[in-house]
């Protein structure tokens, strides 16, 4: 007989595989108040100023439960969960469904849309949750380089007759390279060929794009041309959750399939009402939002003048490619006893080659924050 071994071990092999690699995952200790935090997606800066909205939240929605004990589906409806729905409607124009993460929302309406006769086209660096609902869907799907409308044409056209629709699924600003897709261009493509829908999962741009913070969508007035819009609540909005814009059709069919809807309870009424609370406050937060443009715009310009450092980015969210893990982790061990909090990104997250710190940038960041930051870049370099 064969040498016997726990049925375990192998899970400690890998476990040897990735700490050797550089890429063993810890979750980050609390964060520390002498630090300036480059690790969150809080864009805005909502959340490090929860507590002044306490009082506000409590006199405003004093019956608002922290559970709702079942889906929306077996319960009854909540006054809260509704409203926000309402809210959301009322600013987009268009018809909102709730879900309890950006997660629950890729995964479970993309499985919804894969009925037979789909084709899903997806950017490389679209999320993993995007990944993850096309392999669960079963559906036919294939990845186009990122950003290339002249490839992404290519497989619409080479395609187009064999199926009966067309999925093309990306970000309005993608989560590690912190650079836009281009929105204007996939119009114009939905109107070359009837059978296109659009799929835009705008993350990390609702809040901080757009007049009122609904997204690249609206800064752009393209907020019609994309078939389903997917908004986050846990960033910029400083809550929970997620939510669709879509048409009065699809929000009743996605209530019917999406099985991360109907089989998951849902957020509780209190995070939905604090949902409420943050977005009347985000709509009105032009001056953050034109001072993170500022700042991410002269960010990623001194990293190139002063260090040599050149960035994709476009927006709030600001990679320093470092090409290694070791490296990357060193660089972040040190910016973190310099008094920066900024993780180091690496594979399977981003391609190996490719690691790097992120750093995520906030309304609450001053120009002397960031002209240290790129000090202590430099004496690391």
């Amino acid at each position: 007989m064969g040498k016997t071994t726990a049925p375990d071990k192998a899970y400690s092999v890998i476990l040897a595989t990735l700490e050797k690699e550089h890429r063993l995952r810890t979750i980050p200790p609390a964060p520390r108040k002498s630090r300036i935090d480059l690790l969150s997606n809080d864009y805005l800066g909502l959340a490090a100023e929860a507590d002044k909205y306490a009082d506000e939240f409590r006199l405003r929605f004093p019956d608002a439960h922290f559970t709702s004990s079942a889906s929306r589906l077996l319960s009854r409806a909540n006054k809260y969960h509704n409203q926000l729905e309402k809210y959301l409607e009322h600013l987009y124009r268009r018809p909102a469904l709730l879900f309890n993460s950006g997660y629950h929302a890729n995964v479970g309406i993309i499985q919804a849309l894969a009925i037979p006769g789909t084709l899903f086209l997806a950017d490389k660096l679209v999320h993993a949750s995007v990944i993850d609902g096309m392999r669960l869907s079963g559906a036919d799907f294939k990845r186009f380089p990122h950003n290339d409308m002249k490839k992404l044409q290519r497989l619409v056209k080479e395609n187009h007759d064999a199926y009966d629709r067309i999925i093309v699924l990306t970000e309005s600003i993608f989560s590690m390279d912190g650079d836009i897709a281009p929105l204007g261009k996939l119009a114009d493509l939905k109107k070359q060929y009837p059978k296109v829908m659009l799929y835009l999962d705008e993350a990390h741009a609702f809040g901080v794009r757009g007049k009122r913070g609904l997204g690249l969508a609206e800064e752009t007035g393209l907020i019609r041309q994309f078939d389903i819009i997917i908004g986050t609540l846990g960033k910029a909005a400083a809550s929970a959750g997620a939510f669709a814009i879509t048409s009065p059709e699809m929000k009743r069919y996605l209530i019917n399939t999406a099985r991360s809807l109907i089989f998951s309870t849902a957020i509780s009424p209190a995070q939905a009402a604090w949902s409420i609370m943050m977005i009347e406050k985000i709509v009105e937060l032009s001056d953050r939002r034109l001072h993170l443009r500022e700042l991410s715009t002269n960010f990623v310009k001194e990293l190139s003048r002063r260090l040599n450092f050149e960035s994709p980015s476009e927006t709030q969210i600001v990679p320093l490619i470092i090409g290694d893990a070791a490296e990357a982790v060193l660089m972040s061990e040190y910016l973190a006893s310099k008094g920066f909090d900024a993780l180091a990104i690496r594979r399977p997250t981003v391609a190996a080659g490719s690691e790097r710190i992120r750093f995520s940038l906030n309304a609450l960041l001053t120009q002397k924050d960031l002209d240290h930051l790129i000090s202590a870049i430099g004496r690391y370099k």
